[in-house]
């Protein structure tokens, strides 16, 4: 690997943003071989020392991306200082750290994204790309369809309007419904926060698909390797495959940890 500038760097590792790096590095938070790094500066982590904050940045590792069914209860981060229970937590055995590809929030349960790849992260979850997340929807009211236009047609959210979300009623009973909906932003609680101006009450949250790639019958709390397939067809849905990195893909079968794998 060539020397990169370090901004794009420690987007790549899952450090930050390349925005927050250069924030880092002109704040010298960032330091090459125990010199404190200018912007603009390149490095190669296979022979540099490259510390932020004072802590070492691990070198290159091979590309992971797993998909985690989040169980509810669970915060989408790797730390916090309120000691509440982690994503973290139920990663910790796949080899190599890993990061949120986006987020649900700590109610929410299904599918999320993780990997190493800082490249293939932020083509998934950057507002052009319009990447499809679907979501199963629990509402604890009987819905009829025009209730449920204005989602389609785009709401007022923090003075900014929606993208139009797809909406299917599943089923409607008098004390609840299921609703399926797909999203092509990423802006934060926006299904519950759009039901609500609606006067829909939230009471189960699943994300059931990312792109083609569906949460299927993996047990909450557990995790598995993408597929060669599966990371292709994310890579072709952000429209930047000219620009990730992630086609060096090795084909192999899928893997799990052992947990899932002896349910399977």
């Amino acid at each position: 690997m060539a020397q990169i500038r370090l901004q794009k760097l420690l987007s790549e590792r899952g450090v930050t943003s390349r925005r927050k790096a250069e924030e880092l590095i002109l704040a010298g938070k960032v330091k090459v071989n125990g010199h404190v790094a200018k912007l603009g500066d390149k490095a190669d982590d296979r022979r540099d020392i490259i510390t932020v904050r004072g802590k070492r940045i691990e070198p290159a590792q091979e590309k992971v991306y797993i998909m985690l069914h989040k169980p509810r209860g669970f915060i989408t981060t790797l730390q916090d200082e309120r000691e509440r229970k982690c994503v973290e937590e139920l990663v910790r055995d796949v080899g190599v750290r890993v990061f949120p590809v986006g987020r649900l929030d700590r109610d929410s349960e299904g599918l999320l994204l993780l990997t190493n790849d800082g490249d293939f992260a932020n083509a998934v979850i950057h507002p052009s790309s319009h990447v499809p997340k679907r979501y199963r929807v629990t509402v604890r009211a009987a819905v009829e369809d025009e209730q449920v236009q204005p989602m389609r047609d785009g709401m007022l959210l923090d003075g900014v309007k929606t993208a139009p979300a797809e909406v299917v009623i599943v089923s409607s009973a008098p004390d609840r419904s299921v609703l399926e909906v797909v999203l092509y932003e990423g802006r934060n609680r926006e299904i519950r926060r759009l039901c609500e101006q609606l006067g829909l009450e939230v009471i189960r949250l699943r994300r059931t698909a990312v792109g083609t790639v569906k949460l299927g019958m993996l047990p909450p709390g557990k995790w598995r390797h993408l597929d060669p397939r599966e990371v292709r067809a994310l890579v072709v849905a952000t429209g930047r495959t000219e620009k990730i990195a992630a086609t060096y893909i090795k084909e192999g079968r899928r893997k799990t940890n052992d947990h899932y794998r002896s349910r399977r």
